[in-house]
């Protein structure tokens, strides 16, 4: 193999989705800082570069000249806090990932940020971490965000917690209440089946417990941070697991072609055959390249290499290889734990590419299973999972794809959801194939490839469903039609759905009984909600005269859902009477007919009220115009 072609194999291997991995620190033990914004991270992550000599030289006196023009003492955390934005703001914005060596053990520390806004970097930087320091600061104890990173540690897959309760020097050290907090964040952890390996009293800015027994807690008898450190399992037992390599590219260089990529686990020599997933076909290892190493006829987990097949196939990026008597998992349907990173709830029907190592496959969510409660750490039934929620879903593909259930401890199933514009918005380990229920059939909602924030950038104005209530003959239908009118003049992409259209089409089955006027809205609701998630304004006139009726469809159209009620008098409506409906039922010719036979619910606190006896139907339609247009602009 040619020099030039194997850097550039090289340079292909060194940048792995969805994690940039270097490959010089490969044998390297990842370890993630965590806890809450302004708890320490940072300035522990400076204190213990600087008390074990990790330091590059120079730095020492940089972070003093720093600390000096902003009037402050030395400021351990601008080692770290590369960023103007970090130092102006004084938090951690992107997860840095440093060189750290004890004795003669590498590790990586990876300081991951505190704050809610960069919590997508926190998830992304942690994810292939062996062991965890969660930061709590013993003046303030577990915060929202040290709840939310302690689930997060769970979701990865992280089961080694090193808990450093920081800043003790503002307790004097007091051992009954660093007890107390010891206790608050262990109770936390066992919530989430997390157990703590260790507690350590520390003030990170002063160095106590940190490199060095503290002589201000004589009473803590347990090791100091970097010993901590030190005793951390290697924890890859990757090696030993069956093999798995993402393809990464193909090469051709020459004669020989090249299938570059990363061992995600097992181990793989030459001779051995191979399975390539997307083909089923198999092939044979007959050489194993690499770029400035020593030549060997083994490969092993955590190391990228070039893999030369026999007979000369061609897998494609994503394509998983694998010993034919252990294939991985294989489903168009998938349950996945979820942490939800946009800030517009995850609706069902979404779609999405989900990354997975190298591959990316189009997936929708078919179902959202359950929500955690973060407050006391409960699952609920929910319709929708909130910005930074937690949830557990199925997703499903146009094609089965080829998985290894997420395991603590290893690359296996660490996907993440990923939207049109590239940017990630959900952690989604992949915990095994959804089954389906006896009876059930896989039918699931797909989302467009247009977003609705797209589509409401195109138009000019944001979607919107105006539900018009009130009795037959308020003018609910007049007023839709007329503001429909102005709302079009005005560039406003709107429409009209009222009662005797839907009637003569779509609920021409029904009657007028409870139950039909239940479905009758139903329908009308759901028809809404798929043209408002194309963009549109829809007027929705309806007598719809139950409060929950309008209740049901306000929960299927969310929250782009306005209630006008058109408040006309049962007086004026019989006096208009144009269909002569009104006379007919008191003459008991039509029953269950609203305002007469059957009750009509006024709406208590609606988002308009508009007294129609009070003024002509174009000035009514004018109120309706203004309001709609508060809204959607």
């Amino acid at each position: 193999m040619s020099k030039t072609s194997s850097a550039e194999l090289l340079a292909a291997t060194t940048i792995i989705d969805p994690i940039d991995r270097d490959v010089a620190l490969e044998s390297a033990t990842p370890i993630v800082i965590v806890g809450h914004v302004d708890h320490g991270k940072s300035t522990l992550i400076g204190r213990l570069l600087y008390d074990t000599d990790n330091l590059e030289e120079g730095k020492v006196a940089q972070i003093i000249e720093s600390s000096k023009k902003r009037g402050l003492t030395i400021e351990w955390s601008f080692l770290l806090d590369s960023l103007q934005i970090e130092r102006d703001q004084g938090v951690t914005v992107d997860s840095t990932r440093i060189p750290f060596r004890l004795g003669n053990r590498q590790f990586v520390i990876v300081d991951a940020p505190g704050h809610r806004q960069f919590l997508r970097n926190m998830i992304t930087g942690a994810a292939d971490a062996d062991a965890a320091v969660l930061v709590v600061d013993v003046n303030e104890g577990a915060r929202e965000q040290t709840r939310r990173h302690a689930m997060l540690l769970r979701l990865i897959g992280i089961r080694h917690i090193i808990v450093l309760l920081n800043k003790v020097d503002l307790l004097d050290f007091d051992e009954q209440k660093v007890r107390a907090v010891e206790q608050s964040v262990t109770s936390l952890l066992a919530q989430l089946e997390l157990t703590p390996s260790l507690f350590i009293p520390a003030s990170a800015r002063d160095g106590d417990n940190i490199a060095s027994r503290s002589e201000r807690s004589p009473w803590y008898k347990g090791p100091v941070l970097t010993e901590a450190l030190a005793a951390v399992p290697d924890g890859n037992i990757r090696a030993t697991l069956p093999f798995r390599l993402p393809v990464q590219d193909v090469y051709r260089f020459e004669d020989k072609r090249y299938v570059v990529g990363r061992i995600e686990r097992g181990t793989v020599r030459v001779g051995d055959e191979l399975t390539i997933g997307s083909q089923g076909s198999t092939a044979r290892v007959a050489s194993i390249e690499r770029w400035n190493a020593p030549e060997r006829d083994n490969a092993s987990a955590g190391e990228s290499v070039a893999l030369v097949l026999e007979p000369d196939v061609i897998p494609a990026r994503g394509d998983f290889l694998f010993a034919p008597a252990q294939a991985p998992e294989k489903s168009a349907r998938i349950r996945a734990n979820l942490f939800w990173l946009r800030q517009e709830p995850l609706r069902t029907g979404e779609s999405f590419r989900l990354r997975l190592a190298t591959a990316e496959h189009q997936v929708t969510v078919a179902s959202i299973d359950s929500v955690l409660r973060l407050d006391d750490l409960t699952e609920q039934q929910a319709d929708e999972v909130g910005p930074e929620g937690f949830a557990e879903i199925t997703l499903v593909a146009g094609e089965a794809i080829q998985f290894d259930p997420f395991c603590p401890g290893t690359s296996d199933g660490r996907g993440v959801l990923v939207d049109r514009n590239q940017r990630i918005v959900g952690g989604a380990p992949l915990l095994g194939p959804a089954t389906l229920a006896a009876g059930t059939h896989a039918i699931h909602p797909s989302g467009g490839e247009v977003s609705t924030s797209e589509r409401a950038r195109g138009k000019g104005h944001k979607p919107g469903v105006i539900w018009l209530t009130g009795l037959s003959g308020a003018g609910k239908s007049t007023i839709a039609r007329l503001a429909e009118r102005k709302l079009y003049s005005d560039g406003i992409d709107a429409c009209v759905l009222d009662g005797d259209t839907l009637r003569t089409g779509l609920c021409s089955d029904l009657g007028f009984t409870e139950a039909d006027r239940h479905e009758n809205i139903r329908r009308a609701a759901e028809v809404a909600k798929i043209l408002a998630q194309n963009g549109h304004v829809v007027l929705v006139a309806l007598i719809s005269p139950l409060r929950a009726d309008r209740a049901l469809a306000r929960k299927i159209i969310g929250e782009e859902f306005g209630e006008v009620f058109i408040d006309t008098s049962l007086a004026t409506c019989e006096q208009r009477d144009s269909k002569g409906l009104y006379r007919a039922a008191r003459e008991g010719k039509i029953e269950n007919f609203t305002g007469i036979s059957a009750p009509y619910e006024a709406p208590e606190k609606p988002d308009l009220r508009i007294a129609a006896d009070q003024s002509d139907a174009t000035q009514n339609a004018t109120k309706l115009t203004d309001f709609i247009i508060s809204k959607i602009r």
